[in-house]
């Protein structure tokens, strides 16, 4: 069976996409790897309405991607702040990623405007695809694609 002959209904890309692809949960997962917790913050540093941040903070904390933890300052009410789950911070990787692509092709020319590097030497972080068995760094001619358990065929075409 080849990619084409596979239906995509199930695809797990699709639907990490249904979940955080949208460019303000990006974001707001970015601000939160990078220690923003309250909806004020959030707000202000990412820029967008209260509506649809509230939006965007509900779905991540029903995916269990974001967890909820409650606050209060002296004389006010309860509040929550956002904290990344386990879940959440599986996604760092992927931001990692999109941020080195970002820092290659839509840095300003002096540079990228944020770097992450390694806390004990000082170098910067990045991400690699490697081979789980061991055989290193791969590039893309040296991966393929395979059906995996879940796979199903795609409905016969009629030929169009």
């Amino acid at each position: 069976m080849t990619w084409l002959d596979t239906r995509t209904d199930n695809c797990t890309v699709q639907r990490t996409l249904n979940l955080i692809g949208e460019k303000w949960s990006m974001l707001v997962l970015r601000d939160a790897m990078n220690g923003v917790r309250r909806f004020d913050d959030f707000r202000r540093h990412v820029g967008l309405s209260e509506s649809v941040l509230a939006d965007r903070l509900r779905k991540l904390v029903a995916a269990g991607i974001l967890d909820t933890v409650p606050y209060s300052e002296p004389g006010s009410r309860t509040r929550h702040e956002y904290r990344l789950s386990r879940k959440g911070w599986d996604l760092w990787p992927v931001m990692i990623a999109l941020k080195q692509w970002g820092d290659r092709y839509t840095a300003d020319p002096a540079g990228p405007p944020l770097e992450v590097v390694h806390a004990d030497c000082g170098e910067q972080v990045r991400t690699e695809v490697v081979c789980g068995a061991g055989h290193g760094t791969l590039v893309p001619p040296e991966a393929r694609t395979r059906p995996g358990p879940s796979a199903r065929p795609a409905a016969p075409s009629d030929g169009r």
